[in-house]
């Protein structure tokens, strides 16, 4: 368990319980909407303007280095922040709380989905759903864009990922992989090309009332081998577990599958949910055939109204995977709605209670933000891949023929989004109704 940390002279907050973090870490797995920027918001605003337990310095780097590792940065976040306050088991706490509750909804949702989905009205509302899916996508690329694009070298790059995902079917790991070695062999060979003086970080300057600041030690923080083995070693029995329950299903193959891909899924997943959806799309639709395209962005859709992170779609695409590979068994899509869950955050948990002394070891490392700028970079190219595949599916179709609908649906949806800041959840909700209205006047018909 974790030591109190020594408070800095201008310390004036005390430790916060275990018991009232316990509260936040659970009532914010039920309010996070919002995405990963409304998330962190949430947190901002609690646990550094409103309690004081971490300063802006403090919570800034922590999210700085999230936002560095594969993975749902906001949940890690929550993690890192559990972890300084309350040790390992704070830690695990805020991490397992910031996903729970999405589970349970996502679940819920994706049973009224297989149950009840080819219901011609229940499926109109999906039909006004599509094209909004594809618009927040294209609003998703726009940002992250803005964020990561910082020069031409960054622009070539983006390009470049696009044109191998989408013409020359790359897969999305060799991408990340291949960027990576680019940008360490530009580090060395011309650093300057990675110079990059708009993004530099301000240093945050801290007051004085905060439990941990910039001047708080931790005991901790400092990197154990011993530590971090021990905890390695736990992680990868947790992870070969439920290869023994395996045994006893209906097909060990599959599951074994399941399980191998998205362990891979978790560990490459640069630039969150946007970023590892166009690779989801092109092994588990395209290869594995465990859903079709249309149930991916019916999957984004209900992923995007229910709290918690965005990556929860990849348990959608695990309970499909039970689904379908098991003859509609709503049982089986429940245990791989589980399974997928499972190992899309075991490996969030191992990065942060592992990687988080590195972490902060590594605050002033200019280098690192720089190469994995371009591993951002590369990540914008998929996502415009992702938009570009959602786009084809829903404006064209399995018969080539424009849903003209569809179409101008995806430029109402911009332009609410983009223009009249018309928020996402509610969007979502008139989107919905369109599509039934558009059953209702006989223009669609499942």
């Amino acid at each position: 368990m974790q030591e109190n940390p020594t408070p800095s002279a201008n310390s004036e907050i005390a430790k916060p319980g275990f018991k009232e973090a316990f509260l936040f870490w659970l009532k914010l797995g039920f309010i996070s909407f919002g995405g990963p920027a409304g998330q962190i918001g949430i947190m901002h605003e609690f646990i550094v303007e409103q309690k004081k337990w971490v300063s802006d310095s403090r919570f800034l780097h922590a999210l700085n280095y999230c936002m560095l590792l594969p993975g749902p940065e906001a949940q890690q976040l929550a993690t890192y922040i559990g972890w300084l306050l309350h040790g390992v088991r704070g830690g695990l706490t805020a991490g397992i709380l910031f996903v729970l509750p999405s589970v349970f909804i996502l679940l819920g949702l994706s049973l009224f989905y297989v149950t009840y989905g080819t219901i011609p009205w229940v499926a109109a509302l999906f039909y006004g759903l599509k094209p909004a899916v594809v618009a927040i996508v294209a609003l998703a690329l726009l940002k992250i864009g803005k964020k990561a694009l910082h020069s031409w070298l960054h622009y070539v790059l983006a390009l470049l990922s696009f044109i191998l995902i989408y013409f020359l079917q790359v897969p999305f790991p060799l991408i990340i992989l291949g960027a990576m070695v680019l940008a360490i062999l530009i580090q060395w060979l011309y650093p300057a090309l990675l110079e990059n003086r708009k993004s530099e970080e301000k240093v945050a300057t801290d007051g004085a009332g905060y439990y941990i600041n910039a001047a708080t030690i931790l005991p901790l923080t400092t990197f154990s081998w011993k530590r971090a083995v021990l905890q390695t070693i736990v992680a990868a029995i947790l992870w070969a577990l439920p290869f023994i329950l395996y045994l006893v299903t209906q097909d060990y193959s599959f599951w074994s599958k399941l399980t191998l891909f998205f362990t891979k899924a978790a560990v490459i997943t640069f630039g969150g949910a946007y970023a590892v959806l166009p690779y989801v799309a092109q092994v588990a639709v395209e290869k594995l055939h465990w859903l079709s395209s249309y149930q991916m962005i019916d999957g984004l859709a209900l992923g995007e109204t229910t709290p918690g992170p965005l990556i929860m779609v990849l348990a959608f695409v695990g309970f499909m995977a039970g689904y379908n590979h098991f003859a509609g068994s709503l049982l089986m899509g429940t245990f791989g709605l589980l399974v997928t869950t499972y190992y899309t955050f075991l490996p969030c948990f191992l990065f942060i209670l592992v990687g988080a002394p590195i972490i902060e070891r590594t605050k002033s490392s200019t280098s690192i933000k720089a190469i994995l700028s371009l591993i951002t970079a590369a990540v914008v190219g998929v996502i415009l891949n992702l938009t570009v595949y959602f786009g084809k599916a829903v404006v064209w179709g399995a018969d080539t023929t424009i849903d003209y609908f569809s179409f101008a649906w995806i430029l109402v949806s911009l332009l609410a989004m983009y223009r009249f800041k018309i928020g996402m959840i509610p969007w979502i909700g008139i989107s919905a109704v369109a599509g039934l209205v558009m059953y209702l006047l006989g223009y669609y018909q499942p």
